[in-house]
């Protein structure tokens, strides 16, 4: 089974990475993070800053992978990892599509988690659009 766990920096993120090397022990498990690129939340000098934005995204990418790792190992499980630019939960999608991907296992909120409702935007997207099941964690 190969497996995909969307993560960021959100306890929710965590929590379906700790669920998916727990309960999918001999799963091909790939962490996924998306840079999110929308520079309308950046305001008007986002334009001039998108490659840095880029460059310091996937910086942060680097310390969830590591974090990652640890818990992963915590469970003797191992995980590949990937990071791609672009709207977290169309890449979710799309990656899953591309990549042969079984099930998708992601966090019920992520890091703008008071100004979500319900299952968090990125999760609800997910669900509606994904080929695979879904299981969301919170």
């Amino acid at each position: 089974m190969n497996l995909l766990v969307p993560i960021d920096d959100s306890e929710p993120a965590r929590a379906a990475l700790e669920h998916a090397v727990r309960e999918y022990p001999d799963a091909t498990i790939t962490v996924l993070h998306v840079v999110d690129a929308n520079m309308s939340r950046y305001g008007e000098g986002g334009v001039y800053a998108y490659e840095s934005l880029i460059e310091s995204g996937q910086e942060a990418a680097e310390d969830l992978f590591e974090d990652a790792a640890e818990v992963a190992a915590a469970h003797d499980a191992s995980i590949t990892t990937e990071t791609v630019v672009g709207q977290p939960a169309r890449e979710i999608v799309d990656y899953a599509d591309e990549h042969e991907i079984d099930h998708i296992v992601i966090g019920s909120q992520g890091r703008d988690g008071a100004s979500r409702v319900l299952l968090g935007s990125v999760a609800e997207r997910v669900v509606r659009r994904a080929a695979v099941p879904v299981t969301i964690v919170r």
